[in-house]
């Protein structure tokens, strides 16, 4: 009888270990840190002022005033301290795709955001450069294999280079530092009694890297649609996944914001409810992989390799280094969906295994579609990401990833769709405004930022307003919620048009010079905290609107979104110059 073994279909999200919040009462400590303890369970402890918190981060919508917190504090993240966050590492079969760059852009976003509120940040990237998919793709363009991922890797960092992409590191699995560290987690699994020896036969995809049950075929495919082919017996270590079916329930229940959004969170849940079998953990019939301590003929299975790049770039197996005791567990991992049971269930059970702490939270997004037709290969109609850069710029091209779909749920690209938003939202209302604003001062101001008079009630609304932004903006950062994180900038600036329309500055020249005035310098204070808080969507856009309104470069971060650092009256502006040309239809 075929030997079926139970594997998990590719899907991925990665991301923060829940920690329970206690009731700890006392009079001096506002917001602080418990130690964690040691081992998988680790988890961090919040301190409130006596009250137990037991809600969503917009529970929270008063905290970044009252306390010292950073950022908005959840039950899986204290708002303050240092903050771990990865993209998953990109297979290097072929170059990358419009998936790869709306994934790392998503923790780009989160990242930046992180940095200018004040925390320090680790943000990791990089590419799964082992196994039997890219050995076979090198042989096919008659390279070998080390020359051939040299040659793709390359590809994914001149995509973060255009992307602007901010990330701290950039790993590779073929990295001397971490094969040593795979080797020596694999190690620490086979002292722990994890890993046994045995033998394998059963369904694989090599395009997906992952084996399959006769269950989980349809119509003879896997359910990626991916072709499997038949394994025979060979021998394999095997780790021992069936004893942490309990354990993997437990923490899922304590946890309840391990895996997000609750869709796929409900997914693990009944994989791992339906049963866990002993994972087949590596392979005799090709060389390219990590090759086993003291089992040469054995390569790691792709799998075990690559997810522990993320604790082998912040110094794994140094447990008790300064990296790794700062950065670990991760925050956040971010995936896509079709890799999520990877990092739901394999690697926290390694981790447990190895009794390393579970990461805080794992973060499953949908897919992309084209014109509502699924992206492939043999359609033709596969989206290079550059290609979008080159056609309608990098802003552009962040915004519209960021700001076009629930973040977590499937998206469908179009041109059209993509010039409609981009040419709304940026040229003609916060491009406009910006153009409407600085020309009148040039002209009726002698390109001098003008005093303020008294304000009215208007004025007053507007500015406590932009006031409550980074609150707003913070709370859905917390949650990964970043399409609502740009909602909320997209509809302050709605807001800002209706005042400057309402207001009609450019009447006022001769009938109230004075209240032109304060009406301009209301115009371009908003301004300023709508553009400091878009840096982290659209960095480079974002900064020459401050550079226009005389911002200095030492008060863009989010702790200069305060009357202090208000827009200086007296400064000369330089002419006015567009930011976001519009964007015209392309001809087919």
């Amino acid at each position: 009888m075929k030997m079926k073994l139970s594997m998990i279909s590719s899907y991925c999200i990665i991301g923060t270990a829940s920690f329970r919040i206690v009731r700890a009462f006392t009079s001096s400590v506002r917001h602080s840190v418990i130690p964690k303890p040691r081992g998988w369970l680790a988890r961090r402890v919040v301190v409130s002022n006596g009250e137990q918190q037991q809600q969503q981060s917009r529970g929270f919508s008063t905290f970044l005033k009252s306390t010292s917190t950073k950022t908005t504090p959840t039950l899986i993240d204290d708002g303050n301290s240092p903050f771990q966050i990865t993209t998953p590492i990109y297979y290097v079969n072929d170059k990358p795709h419009i998936g790869h760059a709306y994934t790392s852009l998503a923790c780009d976003v989160i990242a930046r955001f992180m940095r200018l509120s004040g925390r320090e940040v680790f943000f990791l990237t990089g590419t799964d450069e082992h196994g039997q998919k890219v050995e076979e793709s090198a042989k096919k363009k008659d390279m070998t294999t080390q020359d051939f991922v040299d040659e793709v890797s390359v590809s994914f960092r001149d995509l973060l280079s255009v992307l602007n992409i901010s990330n701290d590191k950039f790993i590779r699995t073929t990295d001397e530092q971490h094969k040593k560290a795979v080797q020596h987690l694999w190690q620490t699994l086979v002292d722990k009694g994890a890993i046994y020896l045995g033998s394998y036969e059963g369904w694989y995809s090599v395009r997906d890297e992952c084996y399959y049950n006769d269950s989980e075929l349809i119509d003879g495919k896997a359910p990626t649609g991916a072709e499997v082919v038949w394994m025979e017996k060979e021998p394999s270590y095997f780790f021992k996944l069936s004893e942490y079916e309990d354990k993997l329930l437990e923490y899922f229940e304590n946890n309840p914001d391990f895996i997000a959004p609750s869709t796929r969170r409900n997914e693990v849940l009944g994989f791992v409810k339906g049963g866990l079998r002993d994972l087949s953990i590596s392979r005799t019939s090709f060389k390219w992989g990590v090759p086993v301590p003291g089992s040469d003929d054995h390569v790691m299975y792709v799998w075990i390799d690559a997810l522990a790049n993320y604790i082998s770039a912040i110094g794994y197996p140094d447990t008790d280094g300064e990296t790794f005791q700062k950065f670990w567990p991760a925050n956040l991992h971010i995936v896509g969906k079709d890799i999520l049971r990877f990092h739901a269930v394999y690697w926290p059970a390694f981790l447990m295994a190895a009794d390393i702490p579970v990461p805080r939270r794992l973060f499953a997004h949908g897919w992309w579609t084209k014109d509502g037709e699924k992206i492939s290969k043999s359609l033709g109609n596969v989206i290079d990401p550059l290609e979008l850069v080159e056609k309608y710029g990098v802003d552009q091209t962040r915004f519209f990833l960021m700001a076009e779909v629930n973040f977590g749920s499937d998206g469908d690209f179009s041109h059209e769709r993509m010039l409609q938003k981009v040419n709304t939202n940026l040229a003609n209302e916060l491009g406009n405004l910006v153009q409407r604003t600085l020309s009148l001062i040039f002209k009726n101001c002698g390109a001098i930022i003008p005093a303020p008079g008294p304000y009215t009630p208007e004025d007053e609304a507007l500015l406590t307003k932009a006031s409550k932004l980074r609150e707003e903006c913070s709370a859905e950062i917390a949650t990964q919620s970043i399409q609502k994180y740009v909602e909320v900038l997209v509809t302050m600036i709605w807001d800002v048009n209706k005042y400057i329309d309402v207001m009609a500055p450019w009447a006022l020249k001769k009938t109230d010079p004075d209240r032109m005035a304060t009406v301009l310098y209301v115009l371009m204070e908003v301004i300023r905290y709508v553009s400091i808080l878009y840096q982290p969507i659209i960095p480079e856009s974002s900064n020459k609107i401050l550079d226009r309104l005389t911002v200095p470069i030492d008060e863009r971060t989010f702790d200069h979104l305060d009357n202090d650092y208000a827009i200086k009256s007296g400064m000369t502006i330089t002419k006015p110059e567009g930011v976001f040309p519009r964007i015209e239809v392309p001809t087919e």
